[in-house]
């Protein structure tokens, strides 16, 4: 956000909303083939979005059940399931994927939808993998615990205070000095991941060949994708989802700082390697009539990081290997993130690239409405050119049905996501298509909702507790009592169409 200069605060645009006739002949609400054998009703989408309801250890809860089902009440075309992790190891209250115990919840979760939307929704679940980010350390918990103590750290403290001695001191008394130096010895001694991890907290990268686990990445995680499918698809999803966006280990086998040296860094075709690995595994596992998109960065937004020149490059090697669809994000990495507070792990949607994956009415003079949608109108304009016609989604900023439908109509995309309009409003979209598009309640486009995702707070909408009813019997609330736990209910006014 600091790179963008001038800063002006934009009012929502205008909105025109469709009769049901204008709605029934639309682009946007008109049906659309993904893969050999999934038609979606519509190219309305929801992208996914991390709701914090899961238990600690990765399962399914009634909360879970109640946020997806409200979206599918809105029936949109498709419906993206949360990043969830294809590793079964601790990961917060986020779901998960890694073993086949996770399948009952996630089947009970796929039939909601199914009961909720009446059967009108297409649902995929986001396949994701991570590596070790920890919490910003209090200080001396950092050099009292974390800090390794190594020959080249005290030959650094030997040269700092010109005394030879230090070069054979004891661990104890080297983090005894550490925690009682000031600020300008702490960064003359310690290298710069050091001093990160003391700044923000230990993060891995996924060219720490250093680490064993590191190194192993490229043999470990195609089995485990491929694995985390066959279980999405055991489940009854129509299709998943592979996340190669954002801060996480695919994105960064992807990204130009990836400077692996086993062939799986460096140029663009080893960076992609692993990527293509991925796809080919999953689809061997689940099969040809399986839908299987990915999700990936048109721009990573960062200093040396991979441009939209790479994301055309990538979706046409993506569409050459048989992917089923594109869908296109932009930033959301670590590397510009501003510092945590002390206990707090790292985000990666507070910098530049976080801030232009989630734009806000707080903008530079091009505003946040569908800023982001000439990353994907040149992905998909690139694969038309090369003779394929693999359906390109787009997202970012996306608010009136006029928006979505011009987009389509220039061949900008083939489906039209909205994640935070779609959480102020999950029945906007079956609103728009029953001609009650003026009943939407439209997102303010504040990021109030990003605010809880960064706390790890159960992650609801701020226009949700208008309609607060503390009296209300069936009216639940989040964990801290202040909040409405889901949207209002809506049902069609009584002279609007059946639908």
């Amino acid at each position: 956000m600091d790179q963008l200069g001038h800063r002006v605060r934009h009012p929502l645009p205008p909105a025109r909303w469709p009769t049901a006739e204008e709605a029934a002949r639309s682009r946007w609400f008109s049906p659309i083939r993904l893969g050999r054998t999934v038609t979606a009703a519509e190219r309305t989408w929801v992208p996914a979005m991390v709701p914090w309801r899961a238990t600690a250890d990765g399962f399914v809860t009634p909360e879970v059940l109640e946020w997806y089902a409200r979206f599918a009440e809105g029936q949109p075309g498709v419906l993206v399931v949360e990043a969830t992790g294809i590793r079964d190891v601790a990961s917060g209250p986020l779901l998960r994927i890694g073993d086949d115990r996770f399948i009952p919840g996630l089947r009970t979760l796929v039939e909601t939808v199914r009961e909720r939307s009446r059967g009108r929704t297409r649902l995929f679940i986001q396949l994701l993998d991570f590596v070790a980010v920890r919490r910003r350390p209090e200080p001396r918990r950092f050099f009292g615990r974390y800090l390794e103590i190594t020959d080249s750290l005290r030959a650094q403290i030997a040269l700092w205070l010109d005394d030879p001695r230090w070069r054979e001191a004891e661990a104890d008394d080297v983090r005894a000095y550490l925690s009682a130096a000031d600020r300008l010895t702490l960064e003359t001694v310690l290298t710069d991941r050091e001093l990160e991890a003391l700044d923000y907290g230990y993060r891995e990268r996924i060219w720490d060949m250093h680490l064993p686990h590191i190194r192993e990445l490229p043999h470990v995680l195609p089995p485990l994708f491929a694995e985390a499918a066959r279980r999405a698809r055991d489940a009854g999803f129509d299709g998943v989802e592979l996340h190669y966006a954002h801060a996480y280990t695919m994105a960064s086998f992807l990204s130009r700082l990836n400077v692996r040296p086993d062939g799986y860094g460096g140029a663009r075709e080893n960076r992609v390697r692993l990527p293509l690995e991925v796809l080919a595994t999953v689809r061997a596992r689940v099969g040809d009539d399986y839908v299987v998109g990915i999700r990936y960065l048109g721009d990573e937004v960062v200093a040396g990081g991979s441009d939209l020149e790479d994301a055309i490059w990538f979706g046409a090697r993506f569409a050459e290997a048989g992917v089923d669809y594109l869908s296109v994000s932009k930033g959301g990495r670590f590397e510009d993130a501003k510092q945590p507070k002390v206990g707090e792990a790292v985000y990666p949607y507070t910098g530049a690239s976080g801030y232009e994956c989630m734009p806000t009415v707080l903008s530079d003079e091009r505003g946040p409405f569908g800023r982001n949608v000439p990353l994907a109108a040149s992905i998909r304009r690139a694969i038309h050119d090369a003779g394929r016609s693999t359906p390109v989604v787009t997202s970012g900023g996306i608010t009136t049905f006029e928006q979505a439908e011009s987009i389509l109509a220039r061949g900008e995309a083939d489906c039209v996501a909205a994640a935070r309009q779609t959480l102020a409003d999950p029945d906007w979209f079956r609103k728009i298509r029953l001609g009650c598009g003026d009943l939407v309640r439209r997102c303010e486009f504040t990021n109030y909702c990003e605010g809880l995702d960064q706390r790890h707070k159960q992650v609801t909408c701020k226009l949700w507790d208008r309609q607060l009813d503390p009296a209300d019997p069936a009216l639940r609330l989040a964990t801290d009592g202040k909040r409405r736990l889901s949207a209002p209910s809506w049902s069609p006014p009584g002279d609007a169409p059946a639908g």
